[in-house]
């Protein structure tokens, strides 16, 4: 094949890929019943996501720090701003760090010693964990579901959380 052959390979190429992203514009702005020109271009869309990725990251940094400064005042505020990460990691459909998030949120509600909170923040944590196949974050949230049964005196279902943790630990 030529260089030729391949410059027009690639030409049909990002034709096609133009004329895709157009249709699905099209197809979205009839699904809302508004106007194909008052659709969001591409770059902004882009834009836009990773503006907003930043802000989450920032946001998720911040609580890390308020978290590391141990104190009970400090770890309430961390939540805050774990909280304000994680709507932003919704919004931009980012599922592997919206789990990463709710760990980090319920990790605080444990230390705070609220147990029930922080097994509704793993729980819906560990479905996006499995969903997105990260096996770090599925592993480390069935240690901590196990670890907070272990404090509530069920250690039976602890046993089975740390169960089903440990082969993901070790892979």
């Amino acid at each position: 094949m030529s260089k030729i052959d391949k410059n027009k390979k690639g030409v049909a190429m990002f034709d096609r890929t133009k004329w895709f992203l157009a249709g699905m514009s099209i197809a979205l702005s009839v699904q809302l019943s508004q106007p194909v020109v008052a659709a969001v271009p591409v770059g902004k869309v882009i834009q836009t996501a990773q503006t907003s990725s930043n802000e989450a990251a920032t946001a998720l940094n911040e609580g890390l720090r308020l978290y590391q400064q141990g104190t009970a005042e400090a770890k309430r505020s961390a939540i805050v701003k774990y909280e304000e990460a994680l709507k932003l990691y919704r919004a931009i459909g980012d599922r592997r760090m919206e789990a990463t998030t709710l760990g980090s949120i319920g990790n605080v509600y444990s230390e705070l010693g609220e147990k029930q909170k922080a097994l509704e923040y793993y729980s819906q944590s560990l479905p996006l964990s499995r969903a997105t196949g990260d096996r770090g974050t599925e592993a480390m949230t069935l240690t901590n579901i196990g670890g907070v049964y272990s404090e509530l005196g069920e250690k039976q279902k602890a046993l089975e959380y740390y169960s089903q943790s440990l082969p993901l630990s070790r892979a």
